[in-house]
């Protein structure tokens, strides 16, 4: 489909539903669950094990073929935790596992396919040990990882640090570097000259945030009907 076809009310109406239904079937099974957060498609996030700690304002967008998983090993010698901050964007396919710790700052945004772990899973020489070596992991704040990035056990990303599409990092990267590669190596750095806006400036006004995609929704969909609707549903045609 090339557009929504949806009469603006059942939009709000599913928008309506799925936040309802974060809070009621997911929000349980995290440590704490922050204010604001959207949910986009919530039934297909999954969380395993615990805690998990979600910020305030977050966006977690998960689909039928790219869920997000949470897994913390809960019985694994009472470690294990996943801290994600404020103004966290998660986008579909992302997998964060831990066994020790993983903390990932405020604003971070991560693309399709991101895999954040803190162990091996399997000792090298005894693969039937369950986790084998383990190493926390920290991501700073801001951090921008790329489609189908790796970062593997006991890196540090720092405040600002973009990954580029499907590297794999196995050390740390630091403030403000832009990295790319298997292993994951500095390419150059942010222009400091060049202001940085954040998801927490984006979100710095929720209210105001909200009535804008509103008046937004509402524009583009002032002329779909319930009728039109089902028709591009059942009967879709070139255009829609």
């Amino acid at each position: 489909m090339r557009k929504d076809h949806r009469p603006y009310y059942l939009k709000r109406l599913d928008a309506k539903f799925q936040k309802w239904y974060a809070r009621r079937y997911l929000a349980p099974q995290f440590e704490s669950f922050g204010k604001g957060s959207v949910f986009m498609k919530p039934w297909h996030v999954e969380v395993f094990g615990g805690p998990v700690f979600l910020g305030d304002y977050a966006t977690v967008i998960a689909t039928a073929d790219r869920k997000v998983r949470f897994t913390v090993w809960p019985a694994w010698m009472g470690k294990g935790k996943i801290q994600i901050g404020n103004y966290c964007l998660i986008c579909p396919g992302t997998r964060i596992m831990s066994a020790t710790s993983i903390v990932m700052g405020e604003g971070c945004m991560t693309a399709q396919n991101v895999s954040i772990a803190d162990a091996d899973w399997h000792d090298i020489y005894d693969r039937s040990m369950p986790v084998g070596k383990t190493r926390e992991v920290i991501i700073g704040n801001n951090v921008w990882l790329g489609d189908s990035v790796i970062v593997g056990k006991g890196v540090t990303i720092g405040d600002n640090a973009v990954i580029g599409a499907g590297s794999v990092v196995v050390k740390d990267i630091p403030a403000n570097a832009i990295a790319a590669g298997n292993p994951a190596t500095v390419v150059k750095y942010l222009d400091s000259d060049i202001p940085l806006r954040t998801r927490k400036d984006w979100l710095a006004d929720p209210v105001k945030l909200a009535r804008d995609f509103e008046l937004i929704d509402r524009a583009m969909m002032k002329d779909n009907t319930l009728l039109g609707w089902l028709r591009s549903l059942l009967f879709p045609r070139r255009g829609d």
